[in-house]
C-alpha cells in the first residue's frame, strides 16, 4: 500500500492495456499517466476505439492493467485479492452506465439502496435525503422501473451510485439512452453531485454539451491522453475532437 498523499481520488501511472498478440495486438492504452482530483468534474472524450472505456474500467477496477498501477485514494489496486477489490468497488465507488441496470421487481428506493442493503449496511438518513432531493425522485421511491421514464431512471441509477458516499463515481455514457432535454437534467444533477454534494466524478461521454459540464476534458486518442481543456465551452470541445479526429 503507497503511504503517497495525494488529492486524487483516482490515479493511473504507466497504465497499458494489450489485446492479443503479434499481428493482432491492439495498445488500448498506452502508457497513461493521470489523475482525477477530488471534488472535481473529469470529461473523457475521443473518437471509437480511442480507449475511454478501457481507461474508465481499468482505473475503476473494472479491469486489469496489462502495465502500470492505479490506486484510489492511496490504495493500489493491483496489490489486492479479488475478494478486497470486490470490497472497494462496492464500498468507494459508485458506477453509473448508459444501461440502468435496475432491478425490475424492485421500487426505486429498494434499488438505490441495493448496494448498502448487499453489504448489510444503512445508509446515513441524512446523507439519502440529501441524494433523493439533489435528484429529485422524492415523489417516485414507490414506483418499480417499468413505472418510470427512462430520465427517472437514470436518476435513481445516479442516486444509487451516490447513496454510499463513495469516493469516486464514473459514468460511462450515462445519458446514451436518453433524449438530449432529459440527458441535459440528469447531467445537470451529476454536475451539482460535485458543487453541492462534494462528489468527485468522471464521465465517458462522446456528447460536447455533456463535456461542457466537466471542470475539464481530457482528450484520447490511440489509447493515450493527447489533450485537455479546464473549464471548456462546447464549441472548443467540438474544435478539439475535430483536430484529433473524433
Amino acid at each position: 500500500m503507497s503511504t503517497q498523499t495525494t488529492n486524487a481520488a483516482a490515479r493511473m501511472a504507466g497504465g497499458t492495456k494489450t489485446y492479443g498478440s503479434g499481428d493482432t495486438e491492439v495498445h488500448a492504452l498506452d502508457g497513461v499517466d493521470v489523475e482525477f482530483e477530488r471534488g472535481r468534474f473529469t470529461a473523457i472524450m475521443g473518437p471509437s476505439g480511442s480507449g475511454k472505456s478501457t481507461l474508465m474500467h481499468c482505473s475503476a477496477g473494472l479491469d486489469d492493467l496489462t502495465s502500470g498501477t492505479v490506486h484510489i485514494g492511496d490504495v493500489e489496486l493491483g496489490s489486492l485479492s479479488e475478494r478486497d477489490l470486490t470490497l472497494l468497488r462496492r464500498d468507494r465507488i459508485g458506477f453509473v452506465f448508459q444501461a440502468y441496470n435496475l432491478l425490475p421487481t424492485l421500487t426505486a428506493r429498494e434499488n438505490l439502496t441495493l448496494p448498502l442493503d448487499l453489504a448489510g449496511t444503512k445508509p446515513d438518513p441524512g446523507w439519502l435525503v440529501e441524494v433523493i432531493e439533489s435528484v429529485g425522485i422524492q415523489d417516485r421511491l414507490g414506483h418499480r422501473p417499468s413505472e418510470l421514464s427512462g430520465g427517472q431512471q437514470q436518476r435513481v441509477a445516479v442516486a444509487r451510485a451516490l447513496v454510499s458516499r463513495p469516493e469516486i463515481v464514473f459514468a460511462d455514457e450515462p445519458t446514451g439512452n436518453l433524449d438530449s432535454v432529459t440527458g441535459g437534467e440528469v447531467l445537470d444533477f451529476l454536475r451539482s453531485a460535485v458543487d453541492d454534494l462534494g462528489q468527485t466524478l468522471v464521465v465517458v461521454t462522446h456528447d460536447a454539451s455533456a463535456a461542457a459540464r466537466a471542470d475539464r476534458v481530457l482528450f484520447l486518442a490511440d489509447g493515450m491522453i493527447v489533450d485537455e481543456l479546464v473549464d471548456p465551452e462546447a464549441d472548443a470541445i467540438l474544435d478539439r475532437i475535430k483536430a484529433i479526429g473524433g
